[in-house]
């Protein structure tokens, strides 16, 4: 049975503040359950529905919740290293919470295994972005940092850093690089300034409609294109 001191905790991690002072976070439905239970044991696991119905952030309750302890995967600034031959995708100020999740379980599927956070990107472990993921968040190393802009500064000479710019080129006429950073920026704003000047490979996702159209893609869309293009051929 759900203890009182259970029950607190868990209501609890509904809060950033919360989750960072316990290191804790809350995963719902059994799918995403089993996927973080193949990384780690959980702190708390409840199969019993009128626990869950207690606790749950979800307005319809699944038959299993779990706590997970939050993985660190701080980078040293002599480590950058590691992403040389690799794809990382950089998350520049994305602010919901939703988009974030999808992004996560996009770059799993596209086999991107690390994505670094500005400090002002939304929680990866808020519990709209972990049911977003679909258990995706369990295979992928998120790493936050201080200044996005510092961090790139830091990568390896010569390492590719895109960024999807309204003046950029058009992505599908590209030869895009098997390694290098994908900077996607905020949802109303795009990528900073700051981070703007880094960026050594600028693309445009075109529009293809002959009259009125959409202002832009929606952050997750527009990476999903992306990291397609960038795996095409593979």
């Amino acid at each position: 049975m759900l203890s009182n001191a259970q029950r607190k905790l868990i209501r609890s991690l509904e809060h950033k503040k919360y989750r960072t002072l316990h290191g804790l976070f809350v995963v719902e439905g059994p799918k995403a359950v089993r996927e973080f239970m193949k990384y780690q044991e959980p702190e708390i696991l409840l199969t019993d529905v009128e626990d869950i119905r207690q606790v749950s952030f979800l307005q319809h309750p699944q038959d299993m919740l779990a706590v997970f302890k939050i993985p660190s995967f701080e980078q040293s600034e002599g480590d950058k290293e590691v992403f040389e031959g690799k794809l990382v995708i950089a998350l520049d100020g994305v602010q919901d919470p939703g988009n974030l999740g999808t992004i996560i379980r996009i770059a799993d599927w596209f086999g991107i295994k690390t994505i670094v956070c500005s400090k002002d990107t939304a929680d990866a472990y808020n519990p709209k972005t972990v049911q977003a993921t679909m258990g995706s968040l369990a295979r992928i190393d998120i790493i936050y940092v201080d200044s996005l802009s510092e961090w790139l500064e830091t990568l390896p000479a010569g390492m590719p850093i895109y960024g999807t710019l309204l003046d950029g080129d058009n992505i599908y006429q590209q030869k895009l690089s098997k390694e290098g950073v994908i900077v996607m920026g905020n949802e109303g704003k795009g990528i900073s300034d700051e981070v703007r000047k880094l960026v050594t490979h600028k693309l445009l996702i075109p529009s293809f409609s002959n009259g009125d159209t959409a202002e832009s893609l929606n952050v997750a869309i527009a990476t999903a294109i992306t990291c397609s293009e960038f795996r095409r051929g593979d």
